[in-house]
């Protein structure tokens, strides 16, 4: 169950890396609040395969339920709650206001997944 996968180790570094770009130096209405949301779960579905060997759809099925639980915490303030609102690494984190929209983009970033996932397993059985 436990392994080290090295391809997606280094997507996982590549998309924190952009992650962090965009949060520090991106401040649009478009590239920060919908693609860097796609690109979260994207990147939290690299790090969970870097570290196990589960399928491809449990693990994507598992990041999408995470970022809509993060979603519906949002809605309910919570980082209020745990006093963190004027903390500006917490409000980049776990985020500070839901919206409908980012729901969409967790599912497009999956759906962008599977496809990829899907493609790379093809080729993969083609050069068998």
């Amino acid at each position: 169950m436990l392994r080290f996968n090295k391809t997606y180790f280094l997507l996982t570094i590549l998309l924190f890396c952009t992650e962090v770009f965009i949060a520090l130096f991106v401040h649009d209405n478009f590239i920060r609040p919908y693609f860097g949301d796609v690109l979260v779960v994207i990147l939290i579905y690299c790090f969970i395969q870097t570290f196990f060997n589960l399928s491809k759809t449990k693990t994507a099925i598992y990041v999408l339920l995470f970022a809509f639980l993060v979603e519906t915490l949002q809605y309910f303030n919570f980082i209020t709650f745990l006093g963190l609102e004027n903390n500006k690494v917490a409000k980049t984190i776990i985020g500070n206001s839901f919206s409908f929209h980012d729901l969409l983009a967790y599912v497009g970033g999956i759906l962008i997944t599977l496809g990829i996932e899907k493609i790379v397993s093809k080729k993969k059985e083609t050069l068998q």
